[in-house]
C-alpha cells in the first residue's frame, strides 16, 4: 500500500512534505493517535497546527486501510454440529 504523507505550508504559501500528521489532523479525521499508529499513519508530535487539506488526506487514507483490513481479515467458520 502507498505511504501517506502531510503537507507543511511554508512563509509564502510554499508547500513541503511534512514527517506526518499532527494529532489535530488525526482528531479531526476521526481517529485516534494510537489507532493510527496501529494503522501504519506517520504520525509528527511535534507539529501543532491542523490543516484542511492534510485532515482530508488522512480521512481518505484511513477509510481506504481500514477497508483493506476488513477484507483481508479471514472470517471465522461456525463448527458444525
Amino acid at each position: 500500500m502507498k505511504t501517506v504523507k502531510a503537507k507543511i505550508l511554508k512563509g509564502v504559501g510554499k508547500q513541503r512534505l511534512g514527517r506526518g500528521f499532527s494529532r489535530d489532523e488525526l482528531r479531526k479525521a476521526g481517529t485516534s493517535l494510537t489507532e493510527a499508529v496501529k494503522l501504519g499513519v506517520p504520525v509528527d508530535s511535534r507539529r501543532k497546527t491542523a490543516h484542511d487539506e492534510n485532515v482530508e488526506v488522512a480521512r481518505a487514507f484511513l477509510v481506504a486501510k481500514k477497508a483493506s483490513l476488513k477484507a483481508s481479515q479471514k472470517t471465522k467458520k461456525k463448527p458444525k454440529s
